[in-house]
This record gives structure tokens, sequence and C-alpha cells, in this order.
């Protein structure tokens, strides 16, 4: 190892690979999810608890701010900088507490305002450690769901858009694998962007909850030193000013309920995505799909003729660390012994990770849709050579003219047998079927033998 190598972060020095070599997929997660991230929304939180207090009329010894205070006070979160972060990890080196640090640097930069130099012990009143964290945690949800949202929304309009391009196309269809029943490759992509928009409406909709109540929940603090102010609907009123939903009974901590349901509802639709990722990769695999080819791009470092999935291959790998580690924190971070442990701190520290995995996910899975080509040729060829997939409808009409065991005699016929067109006609002279039915039976094609799978395909979301 050469330990001449500068440690300091650099994609190519990162352990990990989003700050590694992901970095610029995920730089716009940086500003929320990094260390700096967490700080600047501790201190947001610590800065507007103390100019909620300050507009307490009950809080007599924390008078109103004015305007400039006021204005000073919100500067010193929204003008909060990488610099300021080092500042915060100075004071932690020495407290050996992040959120106490946290607390001595808004002392320090509200006691610079002259007319609050005397109130800096109003800066996180009446507050435990998770007072703050939950609230800053809930806030970074906020903000990354806000950033991930557009990419979702963009991967839905690619498959939809593809789609549109396949127009009314049809499609063999298979199950297990073997040939089924036509459908239309619009139909079977409007499935997965119809799958992934109900899991992004579920996304957008869920609330995301915060508490301040003290040390264990109860005011208790508070209710000392004031006994006569409604504490409850005050931290209702701060929480909700937040932007987040207010939850009026905890321990310690916010027990991350709504938090693991955010999680689980990023994984159904990674799950859907993964379900898509894989099954264009086997429509490439099988030619119903081409790929653009990207000049300078070398598919095979031996194989010079291959234009790999690389995409969404990529995206598959992503969305599999990234359900692994949303899994284990929507499993793990409801739990917690008695009115608080620690053993969440660390997992939360993992949010930015997992997410950012989703993000690569879905930028690479976008990517990969724009390089598609549909291969119509090859998808009426093998429409042409599987006449077989007509027995369920030979069949069925059967049924309906009242013939003995129409399924028994199909499957006799057909099962295991590959049929073209005439071999399709021989079928149905061998049935010996009325002339009715013969005709009626005669007029089916694999091509227009796709139900309403056109109408299905243009149902909204």
């Amino acid at each position: 190892m050469n330990s001449s190598v500068n440690s300091s972060l650099n994609p190519l020095t990162a352990i990990g690979a989003i700050d590694g070599r992901y970095r610029a997929k995920t730089e716009a997660l940086a500003p929320i999810f990094s260390e700096y991230g967490l700080i600047r929304f501790r201190v947001q939180v610590e800065c507007e608890w103390f100019a909620a207090l300050a507009a307490l009329s009950g809080v007599a010894e924390l008078p109103p701010l004015s305007a400039a205070a006021g204005k000073a006070v919100r500067a010193v979160h929204a003008d909060f900088s990488v610099t300021d972060a080092e500042r915060v990890k100075a004071l932690e080196a020495t407290t050996n507490h992040d959120v106490k640090a946290v607390e001595y640097f808004v002392k320090e930069r509200i006691g610079r305002i002259e007319e609050l130099a005397p109130h800096t012990e109003f800066v996180h009143f009446a507050c435990t450690s998770e007072d703050i964290n939950n609230l800053a945690h809930a806030l970074m949800l906020k903000a990354a769901r806000e950033a991930l949202e557009p990419q979702m929304r963009r991967l839905i309009e690619a498959i939809d858009g593809l789609a549109r391009q396949a127009g009314d196309l049809p499609m063999l269809a298979r199950t297990h694998g073997q040939p089924a029943s036509p459908t239309t490759l619009a139909k079977e992509l409007r499935v997965f962007s119809a799958r992934l928009s109900k899991s992004l409406k579920a996304i957008s909709a869920l609330p995301l909850t915060g508490k301040l109540n003290g040390a264990v929940g109860n005011f208790n603090a508070h209710t000392a030193a004031y006994p006569n102010i409604d504490w409850p609907a005050v931290s209702k009123g701060f929480v909700t000013g937040l932007g987040l939903a207010h939850n009026p009974l905890t321990t310690q901590i916010e027990p991350h309920d709504d938090v693991a349901t955010l999680f689980h509802a990023f994984m159904r639709f990674n799950t859907v995505l993964l379900d898509l990722t894989r099954d264009i990769w086997a429509y490439i695999a099988i030619d119903y799909f081409g790929q653009r080819q990207v000049a300078g791009e070398t598919g095979s470092s031996t194989m010079p003729h291959k234009v790999n999935p690389i995409d969404f291959e990529n995206a598959e790998g992503n969305l599999g660390i990234a359900n692994a580690l949303l899994g284990h924190m929507a499993e793990k971070l409801p739990v917690s012994r008695w009115q608080r442990d620690l053993s969440d701190s660390t997992v939360l520290r993992n949010m930015g990770a997992a997410l950012a995995h989703s993000s690569i996910a879905y930028q690479s899975a976008d990517k990969g849709l724009a390089k598609l080509s549909i291969n119509r040729a090859r998808i009426e060829a093998d429409l042409a050579n599987n006449w077989e997939v007509l027995a369920e409808a030979v069949q069925t009409l059967m049924r309906k003219h009242g013939l003995a065991e129409p399924y028994e005699r199909l499957k006799a016929a057909t099962r295991g047998r590959r049929l073209d067109a005439e071999g399709f006609a021989e079928l149905l002279d061998a049935l010996d079927l009325p002339d009715d039915a013969r005709r009626e039976l005669a007029q089916l094609q694999p091509h227009t033998y796709v139900g309403l799978a056109a109408q299905l395909a243009r149902l909204p979301d």
C-alpha cells in the first residue's frame, strides 16, 4: 500500500462507492445526508426553537425578537457553511457529544447578536438531544424525498414513452418463460409504469413525523419552568411549522414508525423497478430490444461485438443493496429498549446510503431505457413462429360450441409442439369441427389475438 496517498475525501480514495465511483450521481444528496447536512438540520431546529420560545408570551425572560434579530437567528442556519460545520466538529472534540456541540455553536452565534447575548441559555431550552435529532432526521428525509421524486417521475415517464413508441405492437407473452397468449409490448410496459406510479404516490403521501417533548416525552422540564404554558400545543405548532406531522405521545425518542413505513414504501418502488430491470434484461437477451451504441463505449474487454445491458444490471445491483439497508432500518428503528437506547443512532446515519443506492439505480435504469430500440421484426417473427399459442382460443371456442373435451383434445394436439400458420390450419382440419366453428377459428392469428391489451395500455395510472 502506498502510504503517501492523500486520504482526504476524493472520489478515488472514498471507501464507499456512493461517495467514490458514483459521486456524480449522488451529489444532490450530499448536502442532505452528509455529516455537514445532519449538523445543518440540527442547527436549523435549534435556531427555530429559540425563535419559537421568543414568540411565547409566557416566557417573559426571553423578549420577542426584533425583525433584525429574527433575521440574524435564521441566518445562522440559512447561511450555514462547511466552515461552520468544522467549528461544530471542533466543539464536539471537547464535548464528545454531537448535539451538545451544536448547542454550543448556536449559542456562540446567537451570542454575537447584541440584543440576544444575555439570553443564549434559551438555546436548547428543555430539550433532550432526541428533540433535535428526530426533527433533523425528518427534515433530512423530507428534503431527500423532494430530491428523489423527480428522478422517480422521470423513470415512469421514460417507461410510458417507450410504451407510446411501441403503439399497439403485438408481442408473444411468456409465462414460466414459455410462449403464451399474445399481448402488446405497450401493455406490458404500462403494467410497470402503473405499479411504479402507485408506489410513488404512496411515498409522496406519507407523513414525516416529529416530536419535541423533553427527556422522556412528558414535558417534565418545560412544566417545571413554565407550568402555565400549554406545552403540547406549543410543541405541535412548532413541529407542524417545520412542515412535519406531530407525534404527541412518545418516549425519549420519536419511535420511527413513519420512517419505517416510508422505507418500506421505497422498498416497494424499488422491488417493482427490480422486476422491470430483469424483464428488460431478458427481452434484450432474446433480441426484442436493441441498445443504441454509445461512441467510445466498450461492451467487453475481449469480445468487441458486445453491447451489454450494463445500465439495467447496475440498477439491479444497487436496488438490492438499497433494499437490504432499507429493510434493516425499517425493522430495527421502531425498536428501542424502555424509554431509549442508542442503537438507532448509527443506523440512522445510513439513511443516505440506502437512498443514494436507490438514486443510482433510478438514474441507471432511466439511462438504460433511453438506449432501447424496439426490434419489431424480431417480435413479429416470434409471433409468426408460435401459432400454438392460439390453442387457448380454440379450446375456448370449442366450449362455446358445445364440443366434447376441448381442453383435452387441444392438449393432446399441441402440448410441447411449435406450430406455424400451416400447422395451425392442419390442426383445425384434424379437429373435425362444425363449419361455423371452423370458419370462426380460421380467422384467428397470433398478432390479432391480444384481447383488450391495446385498450388496457391506455388506461390512466
